[in-house]
């Protein structure tokens, strides 16, 4: 079985190709949620979105000013709040299950980075 789990300081990321309906896996300390494949890719797709968002309004935004920035699909809905530099990041599912989870800030980048460093297929 292809299982490759990912976690650090109030983070968590995992996919495993062979599960028949849920192969994806996010979560922070206290709580996970699995996702279909089309919720992890949109989940990933969504993420690098607002993360790309937040980096380009650092430039529009005084040093003090907070922003909050969402991106949505039919399965997910996040939510990046904070300082372009330093930020949450919140998430809906829209399908069945509605579930729900969040990140700190200080546990986003590290998150990030290893969410587009899992290899899925």
């Amino acid at each position: 079985m292809s299982r490759r789990i990912k976690a650090g300081d109030g983070w968590r990321i995992g996919w495993c190709s062979q599960d028949s309906k849920y192969q994806g896996l996010v979560g922070a300390n206290d709580w996970a949620i699995e996702l279909t494949s089309e919720e992890f890719a949109d989940f990933q797709r969504l993420l690098n979105q607002l993360v790309a968002t937040m980096k380009a309004m650092e430039a529009e935004l005084m040093e003090s000013e907070k922003i909050s920035c969402e991106a949505e699909s039919e399965l997910v809905w996040l939510e990046a709040t904070g300082y372009p530099y330093h930020y949450t990041i919140r998430l809906i599912l829209n399908g069945d299950r509605r579930c729900e989870g969040n990140w700190a800030a200080e546990a986003v980048p590290e998150f990030i980075a290893a969410i587009n460093s899992l290899e899925v297929s």
